[in-house]
């Protein structure tokens, strides 16, 4: 076995990890028994407390924030294809609990106890996503790895995360095993759609809203759906799946709208399903100006908060969305109002909602509150994994 080199922590830094956390920050090291310059990006180290009692194996980034992640609590357990086939076993053991066809993520970083990596699964095609060094040393044993548990026909590595420039890491996306089909489709709720892997947001589909949009789908009946942020038409095609009389979607992006349209044809609804182009909010204040209501509102847009330091910005920008987007509901109409920003609380989310309510003089009802989805494993000792925050909302007036 190789030997590792020690990563020596302060007296007390120790106490987070043996509660269950996986990261390490750079304030938490004795630098002077163990200077993190010395350790190469992605380089294996031993955990050590101020005592010198191992804890642990990690991986080192010292230009990272988090500057060590814990791949195991075993000292002589390294991060290899071994380890990596076993808790991809388990990642796959839970999946294959949850869901009856292969379209889930199937590694969630730190959630599936492998911070920094991110796996969707597209049937027989996988999606990575290698967002640290440590991961990003890891990459032909991991490519074996996933061979041995999934055998996937082709594998693309999404390498062009905001993540990887932080680590230090070059942008690259390129199919790294077999040859992409045509078009790489998967099921949700049991409406079909095609992801755009290669040039998609993210990895190409979002996984995480699955058990939202299921519940959102028993809503719209007969119903005039507005789907905002609609990207490739997740919510909106399902909602005409699920008996919606009518579903306008709106996306600043062209191609994304092109995406709804091909989306709905392959489902045969392409006459319930209608696209516009442009900035949400001017589109908000167009459809206002010419007099449009419906019953439904689909509020999914991107993280308005990045870093802590946006919380302000961005809560305005959230209580701005959902004022203009309830002017456009009937006397009894029903909000669907998401967040993926980690650093917007629960109830922060609650209290954008309650306002922009009283704001219209309208009463609000909590029906539904939702996060996201069990192929997106939240590691309860890192607060950080639970980001995703759901509301269905019914506003009325008297």
């Amino acid at each position: 076995m190789t030997a590792l080199r020690s990563l020596r922590l302060k007296k007390n830094a120790d106490r987070r990890l043996k509660a269950g956390h996986l990261w390490l920050y750079s304030n938490e090291i004795d630098i002077k028994a163990t200077p993190l310059k010395d350790f190469a990006p992605g380089e294996q180290v031993q955990v050590e407390a101020a005592n010198g009692k191992a804890l642990g194996v990690a991986y080192v980034n010292a230009h990272s924030l988090i500057c060590a992640r814990l791949v195991s609590r075993d000292p002589g357990m390294l991060l290899d294809r071994s380890l990596l086939v076993h808790r991809l076993n388990q990642a796959l053991a839970l999946r294959q609990r949850m869901f009856d066809k292969p379209f889930y993520r199937l590694v969630h970083g730190e959630g599936d106890l492998l911070p920094g990596l991110i796996v969707d699964r597209y049937g027989d095609v996988l999606v990575v996503q290698l967002n640290t060094a440590g991961m990003q040393a890891q990459l032909e044993p991991l490519l074996d790895a996933l061979d041995k548990v999934v055998s996937p026909s082709a594998v693309v590595l999404r390498n062009d995360t905001s993540g990887r420039r932080q680590e230090g890491l070059e942008s690259q996306v390129e199919v790294v095993k077999g040859t992409l089909p045509e078009a790489v489709e998967l099921e949700e709720n049991g409406v079909r759609f095609v992801a755009p892997v290669l040039d998609g947001q993210k990895t190409g589909w979002f996984y995480d809203h699955r058990v939202n949009r299921a519940w959102l789908n028993q809503q719209v009946a007969g119903k005039r759906v507005l789907d905002l942020f609609s990207y490739v038409g997740g919510w909106g095609v399902q909602a005409a799946a699920s008996g919606a009389s009518e579903v306008l979607c709106v996306d600043a992006s062209a191609p994304a709208l092109e995406r709804v349209a091909d989306n709905a044809a392959l489902n045969g609804l392409h006459e319930q399903v209608a696209v516009g182009e442009g900035d949400a909010f001017e589109a908000l204040a167009a459809l206002k100006a010419d007099g449009e209501q419906f019953d439904v509102v689909i509020l999914d847009p991107p993280a308005f908060i990045k870093k802590r330091k946006d919380i302000p910005a961005g809560e305005r920008a959230y209580g701005k969305l959902n004022r203009e987007a309830m002017r456009l509901l009937g006397r009894d109409g029903l909000l669907l109002s998401a967040s993926c920003s980690m650093h917007l609380a629960p109830e922060r989310l609650v209290d954008v909602v309650r306002g922009a309510a009283r704001h219209q003089d309208r009463h609000a009802q909590l029906l539904f509150q939702g996060h996201q989805g069990p192929d997106h494993p939240v590691h309860p000792a890192i607060p950080e994994t639970s980001y995703l925050k759901t509301l269905g909302v019914r506003v009325f007036r008297d």
